[in-house]
């Protein structure tokens, strides 16, 4: 699995929607193909996953096809403030020194929207602060790149000041025409076609204390994160995702190649992922209905009939043989142990 691919937050595609609003494209063009809507990306504790933010950022590239990818994405990571990331942005404030924030930052990158993941190394008297960017898809490499870095040097400004000003910074992309957006967004004219993309900065720096840093607030936000953290692994891979969205309205009567579309893959490559996860499409969906029927078998007012076309199947037998073989006894009789039961199952 890439770096990158880790579920994150709602608030990136949020601001990368409004951004794209600004430049006169509606939402529903670059929430196209996502398997995103309105709804979703307005609800400050949904959940997208990395893959969905990339389809976005594709529509936003293939509808602003007459500008250059680079100076697009700084743009869009000059929106990227310390609110913008929730309590990890509150946790990073907190930090007593700037080594402390940059750490904390990089332990739990996995609550930002990062994707140019960066690494800190210290060589002599310089500090690099470098972004791997290898595995990110080369169509949305320059736009991610650039975004991530200015979302970097936007959250730097504004909790440590402009003392903070980077001595470098080298681009892994080709030099453009313009470099004046750079120069704005990153402070500094970059060096172009490096081998990697980093921003340098005196080392001595690291040890700078941070204007707003307070340690019970920072205690404070790092157990938070690591709860937050925590919690988000617990529903990451393909398996998950695939099974929340057959446990949503009308999930059952969903096909694969719909529910593939809608994590933005194809069916052949959720079969391999899921596969690679140890599990399949078929088991999931068996899974799926085994849950939902025991909860609709606890409601008297369905029948085994009705239940059967809830859960996808064209036959009320084929239903009454998979409960059979889930919990050895047909529907009726499981419904009538747990004491559920119709009048007319009773009879």
């Amino acid at each position: 699995m890439a770096g990158w691919d880790f579920p994150r937050g709602a608030a990136s595609v949020a601001l990368l929607t409004e951004f794209a609003s600004e430049l006169g494209l509606p939402a529903e063009a670059v929430l196209s193909g996502t398997g995103l809507d309105l709804a979703t990306i307005r609800d400050p504790l949904a959940q997208v996953e990395a893959q969905q933010e990339l389809a976005l950022v594709r529509n936003l590239i293939r509808h602003c096809g007459g500008r250059d990818a680079g100076p697009l994405g700084l743009h869009a990571g000059q929106r990227y403030h310390a609110t913008s990331y929730g309590i990890w942005g509150y946790a990073v404030t907190s930090s007593p020194t700037v080594r402390d924030a940059v750490e904390l930052a990089l332990r739990y990158v996995e609550l930002t929207y990062v994707f140019c993941v960066p690494e800190l190394s210290v060589e002599g008297d310089v500090a690099h602060l470098r972004c791997r960017d290898d595995d990110v898809p080369a169509d949305v490499r320059a736009f991610l790149l650039c975004r991530d870095l200015a979302a970097i040097v936007t959250l730097v400004r504004e909790q440590a000041g402009a003392a903070l000003r980077p001595e470098a910074v080298t681009l892994r992309l080709p030099e453009p025409a313009d470099t004046g957006p750079y120069r704005e967004a990153l402070g500094v004219r970059p060096r172009f076609g490096g081998d990697s993309t980093r921003i340098t900065f005196d080392r001595a720096l690291l040890d700078r204390r941070m204007p707003q840093a307070s340690e019970h607030t920072l205690a404070l936000c790092e157990r938070q994160c690591r709860e937050l953290l925590a919690r988000r692994r617990e529903r990451t891979g393909v398996a998950s995702r695939v099974r929340d969205r057959l446990l949503a309205a009308d999930g059952l009567h969903t096909g694969m190649d719909e529910i593939a579309a809608g994590l933005s893959m194809t069916v052949r490559t959720l079969r391999r992922k899921l596969a690679a996860e140890g599990t399949s499409y078929r088991a999931l969906v068996d899974e799926v209905r085994e849950t939902v029927a025991e909860d609709l078998l606890a409601t008297p007012a369905l029948s085994v009939e009705q239940i059967a076309h809830r859960l996808g199947y064209s036959e009320a037998s084929s239903f009454i043989h998979a409960f059979t073989r889930w919990k050895g006894v047909p529907p009726r009789e499981f419904r009538r142990r747990s004491g559920s039961a119709r009048p007319t199952d009773a009879r």
